[in-house]
């Protein structure tokens, strides 16, 4: 397809493949052969029919929940109009994972064998305005060298008020050695952010009370993090390994594995959940914010080893 990119590195045998078109998303990484990246349906086709989360979405301008149908920024409501069809709801009808993740709305500006740079911008697309009224632009670079994938992210208020900045990545990674139940994580952080019964951010934190590494078998995982030591989070099997190494503008990170499910993701989020609506009423969730005018970059890397 036209709207594949594939960036190589010869030296370590990685291919990373992106779909500009869907979502910008980095949906495959193989070493010698070996995919590391899970993705919901076998084939792109098929998975564009049905989407779902896979690979390494952006979730823009919001990662995961918000606890209502709308948000609030610089003492301001805005709530959002569900007849437009663009906000995804989780089970319990929350907002969730923003407005980005699957759209066609990507065009590249710069590429070579090893880097691609993609452009977003929002304020163009009068239905993406109408949920979330900052103007802004996003570009992303994907950029593979030494045997490891930077996702280097930029983002530009074009608006006149400060804009809140709430935005993160789900990437889903997979072993093929062994198990899921044989797999172990190591967690970079050195809190636990207490979540409610519909997974929301109650306000409260406390240490992070689990063993590291951290066996899979028989736990599943969706939590919160602050705290980060600035180490790296990995996932192991019996021989295999991938590390995530979060840029320190990206003070939060999600674990996500559930029972049934043949992946972790580790995911970097520039706040906590529901940060916009918490900083409305007075608790810390790191909200960050980008000046009128001003630029806002971050990176994290993928490097896998042991395939």
């Amino acid at each position: 397809m036209a709207d594949i990119i594939r960036l190589t590195d010869p030296e370590h045998l990685t291919v990373v493949s992106i779909a500009t078109s869907f979502g910008n998303n980095a949906y495959s990484m193989t070493v010698r052969g070996v995919e590391i990246l899970y993705k919901p349906a076998p084939d792109l086709d098929t998975w564009r029919a049905k989407p779902g989360l896979g690979g390494i979405p952006l979730l823009s301008p919001w990662a995961n929940r918000i606890d209502q149908d709308g948000f609030y920024a610089n003492g301001k409501k805005y709530v959002f109009n569900p007849g437009l069809g663009n906000v995804r709801y989780d089970g319990h009808h929350l907002p969730i994972h923003g407005l980005a993740a699957y759209t066609d709305k990507w065009r590249v500006i710069k590429s070579d064998n090893s880097s691609v740079t993609s452009r977003l911008e929002p304020w163009r697309e009068p239905d993406w305005m109408a949920q979330f009224p900052f103007a802004h632009a996003i570009e992303v670079t994907h950029r593979l060298h030494g045997g490891a994938l930077e996702v280097a992210t930029t983002v530009e208020n074009l608006s006149s008020e400060p804009m809140p900045l709430s935005l993160g990545y789900h990437p889903y990674f997979q072993l093929s050695d062994s198990p899921r139940d044989d797999w172990k994580v190591h967690l970079a952080a050195r809190e636990s952010v207490v979540l409610s019964d519909l997974l929301v951010p109650t306000g409260e934190r406390k240490p992070v009370e689990f063993e590291n590494p951290y066996p899979l078998a028989g736990h599943v995982l969706d939590n919160v993090f602050t705290g980060l030591t600035g180490g790296d989070w990995v996932l192991e099997g019996k021989r295999q390994r991938i590390a995530v190494k979060f840029g320190p503008k990206y003070p939060v990170a999600v674990v996500y594995a559930p029972k049934n499910g043949p992946f972790v993701c580790f995911e970097p989020m520039a706040s906590q959940t529901n940060a916009f609506n918490m900083t409305h009423v007075g608790k810390d969730a790191g909200l960050q914010t980008i000046a009128p005018g001003a630029k806002w970059s971050e990176s994290f890397f993928i490097t896998p080893t042991g395939f």
